[in-house]
């Protein structure tokens, strides 16, 4: 499938998975940086370019007074154009927590709209799944937490973790998914009514996202 890319402004190093010819190059404000040290040229740039300190030749510029992150510019941009699987870069490792929430909160927005997206870090990686399933392939390793979106999440089962779960009820009043584990099976995470936010070391790769 063809996937929109979109490069924030927080720490991030290299790419989770090669670029292709049908994907969506969007650089966010700071997020130009990480391009031009990649070697890559975004499709787009856009932003306040309040992280980048100026405004590239050619860049679509919002007002710093607005109410979309530059994060949530760019996916009203590729869901505009017809995409439906993001991988945002650069997003959870940056110096304010508020926009790291943010990230999460677009995660849900995309779901929301019946498409997928990824958050990609430093060593971690995040997805919400909205009535539906994540897979994970054979080997996975270290830690991986499931938190509620919102609202119970109902019919949750978790398989090939090390505590597993069978149609269970999570709410967003306590962190039971917290600090499980890879156990090196292929792993399945399902919710069958609401939303979960799924946190798991980027070693691991990125998921399948299935309904």
């Amino acid at each position: 499938m063809k996937t929109c890319i979109i490069f924030c402004a927080a720490a991030f190093d290299c790419l989770a998975r090669p670029i292709g010819s049908a994907d969506l190059v969007i650089a966010a404000d700071g997020g130009l940086r990480h391009t031009e040290k990649l070697n890559i040229t975004p499709d787009i740039v856009l932003g306040d370019f309040d992280s980048l300190g100026f405004t590239p030749e050619g860049a679509n510029v919002f007002p710093v007074e607005k109410d979309d992150t530059d994060a949530m510019l760019a996916v009203r941009r590729g869901l505009a154009l017809g995409y439906r699987e993001f991988l945002l870069y650069g997003s959870l490792d940056g110096p304010r927590l508020d926009h790291t929430v943010a990230n999460f909160q677009t995660l849900q927005f995309l779901c929301d709209r019946d498409a997928f997206g990824c958050l990609v870090g430093l060593d971690t990686c995040a997805a919400v799944v909205k009535n539906g399933s994540l897979y994970f392939p054979e080997g996975g390793e270290g830690n991986v937490s499931v938190f509620c979106m919102g609202p119970d999440a109902r019919g949750v089962t978790l398989e090939g973790l090390y505590y597993p779960l069978e149609k269970g009820t999570l709410t967003a009043g306590f962190p039971l998914g917290v600090s499980n584990h890879f156990t090196g099976k292929q792993a399945r995470i399902t919710v069958e009514e609401g939303s979960l936010l799924v946190i798991w070391e980027r070693k691991n790769g990125l998921p399948l996202h299935c309904k």
